[in-house]
């Protein structure tokens, strides 16, 4: 098929030659040459839903993944505007609470341990922490501020008295 659309009709096939090519694909069975070339298309049709079907999962999975990552750094309300394209209103409010964590002594913990421990650590205070404010009506702004020799987290609530009761 490729050589039928070469820019140099000297390289170009002949009717013969195409016919012969035909013969060929079909192990020398008499078939039509429009039936060879459905079963062809058919066959390329096919081929090409298969692959437009596995493409069509994996932006499925890289988007939820997307949306994933968009809900973690952002307000879910502030998500979903995004999505839809709509514009975000700032809100305002009457009362906030910031809670502020801290590991002291974190700069020495890291020295004295392996990387793979701290790593260790800290997924283990986050995988706690996110499971606490994922209970509350809480948005977590940062997650992590190395201030001199401890780490600090981060975490505002709209729901002050609610929160603060919770943690104080």
């Amino acid at each position: 098929m490729k050589q039928c659309w070469s820019e140099q009709p000297e390289r170009r096939p002949t009717i013969d030659q195409i016919f012969d090519q035909f013969k060929n694909i079909n192990k020398g069975r008499k078939t039509n040459i429009i039936d060879s070339m459905l079963r062809m298309l058919e066959q390329y049709s096919s081929n090409l839903e298969d692959l437009i079907r596995e493409r069509t999962e994996e932006l499925e999975i890289e988007k939820q993944k997307t949306d994933k990552l968009l809900t973690q750094m952002l307000p879910p309300s502030v998500a979903e505007a995004l999505k839809m394209g709509t514009p975000v209103e700032p809100e305002y409010f009457e009362e906030v609470t910031l809670y502020f964590s801290d590991i002291v002594g974190f700069t020495t913990i890291s020295a004295m341990s392996e990387p793979i421990e701290v790593v260790d650590l800290l997924n283990d205070l986050y995988t706690l922490f996110d499971a606490i404010i994922g209970s509350h009506d809480v948005y977590k702004t940062t997650e992590v501020g190395l201030e001199g020799p401890s780490l600090e987290l981060l975490c505002t609530s709209m729901e002050p008295c609610l929160v603060a009761s919770h943690w104080a």
